[in-house]
Parts: C-alpha cells; sequence; structure tokens
C-alpha cells in the first residue's frame, strides 16, 4: 500500500456528500463574546474532534469508541452519526471494547479499563454499566493474573470471557532464541460475572507451539529478561457452543478449542493451517474473529505487518468443517486504508457492516453491497474497536447547568446531561421559586445547548422528552 495514514484522512473524505461536524450546539452572534474552549458543563472536557461524511442510508443506533488520547489513556465515547458526542467518560486509564452487551437479561455498557503495559498488552478490569451509568459490577482475572484490554465478552450464562499476559519461560530456540527465554502466554479465563469464580482457564503455550508463531525476534523482544516476546498474541475470543474461537494475531491463524478439554480441534490460517483456503480468503495480523449465527466467520483482516504493506478489510468466510475449506463470501475495504494494528469488523442486524480501522484512526460502515455509507475521522489516536447498537439511557446524576454573564443585563445559559438519549428539547425557568417563568423552550442542539435569557438569580434547565414529558431537571445560581 502506497498511502499513508495522512494521505488517507484527506483522500478518505473526498466526495460530492456533504461534510458533518459534531459542532457545538448554538453559535453565539459576532455581538456576543465567545465561551471559552471546551465544554462549560464539564470543565476541562474538550469536544472530540471528529469529521463525519454520511454517503448513504446507516443502520439505526448510536456509535460507541474509545479514541486513544495518549500512549496510556483513552476516553470512552459514544457519539450519533455526526459525531455529535452523547456520552463521554474522560479516563487518566486506558479503555477499551466500549459496546452494548446484555448481562441478566438486561442491556448494559461494557468496557475493558486499567493500565497499558510495553508490548502491546494491559493489566485491569472489566467495567458493566446500567442505563443509568452506575456500575452493575467489576470483572477480574483470578488464579494470580491480570486481565488485559482484547477481550471482554459475555456469554448468556452470566459469564465474561477475558485474556491475560502472564510472563512465563519457554523454550525458544526452535526460532533462535534462548533456551529458557522469557515470553508471554496468552490465558483465556471464563468468569462468573457475580461471583467472580474462575470457570475456565486455558493456557496458549500449553496447546500452541513456539514454532507457530510468525513474528520475529527483536532487539526489544528478543526473550532475554526484561524483553519478553510474545509469539501467540490471543486478541479475540467467542463463545462457540460447546467450543470457543479464538484468534491469535502472531500466528496468523484461528483456533476452535474444545472446552472440555482445551484441545484445539482445528487451526484456520496460519503455519499448520487445517484448511484449504480459497481465492482472497487468506488473511494475516487480523483481530476480532467471530462466528454467525448463518456459520459464517468473520474477521478483520489487518493484512500487514508494517504500515505501507498493503490495505486491511472485514472478511467474511465460509468454513467447510468437514471438507476442511475456507471461502471468501465477502470483504468490506475500500482498497487503501489499513490498520496496523487493533480493529475490529461487525455485522449489523439489517445487514450493514462496520468496520472500525484500529491505529487509524477512523470508522467506516458499509452497505451489505460493498458500499460506503458512513465515515467518521479523527478519532483521536486509534480505537480498539468502534460498534454500532441501540442504546438508551437515562443518568442517575442530573444534568449539568453553566451560567455566564453578559452585557445588557443578560446571560448565557448552556445545559447538557451525559449520557441521556432521550432528550429532545431544553425548557429554562427564570425567575424565584414563587414567581417561576419559563423564559425560553429549545430543541436540543447537541452535547451542549445553549441559549440568552435576561439575568435572573435563579435558572432551572428542564429535560423533555418528545412528548413533552419531564426527563430531568437541574437548578443553578443565575447571575
Amino acid at each position: 500500500m502506497s498511502v499513508s495514514r495522512r494521505a488517507f484522512l484527506v483522500s478518505g473524505l473526498a466526495g460530492g456528500a456533504a461534510l458533518l461536524s459534531g459542532a457545538r450546539s448554538v453559535p453565539p452572534s459576532p455581538a456576543e463574546p465567545e465561551a471559552p474552549g471546551g465544554y462549560a458543563t464539564m470543565p476541562g472536557v474538550r469536544p472530540p474532534a471528529l469529521k463525519a461524511r454520511r454517503l448513504g442510508p446507516t443502520e439505526d443506533g448510536l456509535l460507541f469508541l474509545a479514541p486513544f488520547r495518549g500512549t496510556g489513556s483513552a476516553d470512552a465515547l459514544v457519539v450519533d452519526d455526526t459525531g455529535e458526542p452523547v456520552w463521554i467518560h474522560p479516563s487518566e486509564q486506558l479503555i477499551t471494547d466500549l459496546r452494548v452487551q446484555t448481562f441478566e437479561g438486561e442491556p448494559v455498557l461494557t468496557y475493558w479499563e486499567g493500565e497499558r503495559r510495553a508490548g502491546g498488552h494491559g493489566a485491569g478490569t472489566g467495567v458493566l454499566l446500567g442505563r443509568d451509568y452506575r456500575r452493575v459490577a467489576e470483572v477480574r482475572t483470578g488464579n494470580g493474573v491480570r486481565g488485559d484490554f482484547h477481550e471482554f465478552t459475555l456469554t448468556d450464562r452470566g459469564t465474561a470471557l477475558i485474556i491475560a499476559y502472564p510472563q512465563v519461560t519457554a523454550d525458544l530456540r526452535p526460532i533462535g532464541g534462548p533456551r529458557a527465554g522469557h515470553v508471554l502466554d496468552n490465558r483465556v479465563q471464563e468468569i462468573d460475572v457475580r461471583t467472580g469464580k474462575v470457570l475456565l482457564d486455558w493456557s496458549a503455550l500449553d496447546h500452541i507451539d513456539i514454532a507457530e508463531t510468525r513474528a520475529a525476534l527483536t532487539k526489544d523482544a528478543d526473550g532475554t529478561k526484561g524483553k519478553a516476546f510474545d509469539p501467540v498474541h490471543v486478541n479475540s475470543v467467542q463463545d462457540d457452543g460447546d467450543r470457543l474461537l479464538l484468534s491469535a494475531r502472531n500466528t496468523c491463524a484461528l483456533y476452535s478449542l474444545d472446552r472440555r478439554t482445551g484441545a484445539i480441534r482445528w487451526r484456520l490460517g496460519g503455519r499448520r493451517g487445517d484448511f484449504a483456503l480459497g481465492g482472497g480468503a487468506a488473511f494475516a495480523w487480523q483481530h476480532d474473529a467471530r462466528r454467525r449465527p448463518d456459520g459464517t466467520i468473520t474477521l478483520f483482516d489487518n493484512h500487514i505487518a508494517e504500515a505501507g504493506d498493503g490495505p486491511s478489510r472485514g472478511l467474511v468466510l465460509r468454513v467447510d468443517e468437514e471438507r476442511r475449506t475456507a471461502d471468501l463470501v465477502r470483504e468490506f475495504a475500500d482498497g487503501r486504508t489499513y490498520g496496523q494494528y487493533m480493529g475490529n469488523m461487525q455485522v449489523l442486524p439489517g445487514g450493514n457492516v462496520l468496520v472500525g480501522w484500529g491505529s487509524t484512526p477512523a470508522m467506516t460502515e458499509f452497505a451489505a453491497d460493498g458500499r460506503a455509507v458512513l465515515e467518521i475521522t479523527g478519532i483521536g489516536n486509534g480505537s480498539y474497536r468502534a460498534y454500532r447498537a441501540a442504546w438508551s439511557g437515562r443518568p442517575a446524576a442530573p444534568p449539568e447547568v453553566a451560567v455566564t454573564p453578559l452585557p445588557g443585563d443578560r446571560m448565557r445559559v448552556q445545559v447538557s446531561w451525559n449520557g441521556a438519549t432521550g432528550v429532545a428539547r431544553w425548557r429554562f425557568i427564570t425567575g424565584s421559586a414563587r414567581r417561576p417563568v419559563v423564559a425560553k423552550t429549545v430543541r436540543r442542539t447537541g452535547f451542549e445547548t445553549a441559549v440568552i435569557l435576561a439575568r435572573s438569580p435563579d435558572v432551572t434547565a428542564e429535560a423533555l422528552a418528545a412528548d413533552g414529558a419531564v426527563l430531568g431537571r437541574a437548578r443553578s445560581r443565575g447571575v
């Protein structure tokens, strides 16, 4: 591939569609002084610099991202199709895999949060939030290992699948390393969410030979002390009936595991693959392998080890386990965009497909025929995964109101309700408790809505649903 990340961000926005962006809610008139940068109602938090281009009909739901702010931190972010935020959760830690899942029959918002460690892994905790954004549960791995950020998947049994990357020793002589080399094992655990009990604990190095790796020993990861080598790098796990489906980036293979014995039933791809791959079905350095209800397997084919080696794509593969064949059903790509690392593919309920480009800070929604219908760029320094899902949130915390005095006995009132999804309008009430006056009712115009009102010692902002019902309110001292 000859297109750089910067070139993608320019050329990827070419075309005739209108550019949509997450802009401020109500721009002040030229006569009004500008509000300071960032959100008045969330001091220290600036709007994400997302750029959205709609090219066709998208599916329903909101978009779920975790943009990297730096090497060790990422925020949780829910936005609409214009890139306007609905929920912002700043974190000084790393957040990955923000999405909607189901727990005990109810939708929950889940993510992983913790410490990013050198070598592309981490140590932290899985988090479940209810519709009110309060914590329902936290999930930690057991048996002396810390949960890694690559996977946090809930099952319909009330359990969670999580990966861990403990350091162990192994014989690296088959690939030119030391006899007692320092390596990262990959443990896959199934945890009961309510009790924390470890129900399954699988070790990759008990079943996958070091010689299967496609990764090379390097100066910084040669297997000596302090320079652990990562031969397998499991990055997704899915419940698959009596089996588990794993993706391992550094062997460039998928594995089907027997849940009861831990034995590998088959390998798809890699050095020891059990399947003949049809035209266009070969993949490499992949992420996010998922079994679909129709039996096909989807994955994000990074396809490259280094930037410039070639474009990435989302793949749908038809896998015949009896005949041991795997054929390409469809791919979703633009032929130029790549994710050097990270990334995912999500098949949506109506047939559209969402591709998160991982380390390239962008996501694309495709129609079922492969046409791009939505592009969003500017996702920080990339997002481990990107999703679309239905989500209805009613925060336990009340709305936030900020009041700024203006010349001429006026005031600017700004209001937001972080995470609320049902707000159609805002009603502003001024005056005293004994003599309240409805000063203005306006349409919600974004994460933070602003109005100019006559000065008042008190102001109340009421969040209204489309039918006029009051969803929440907040009172603030006026000026």
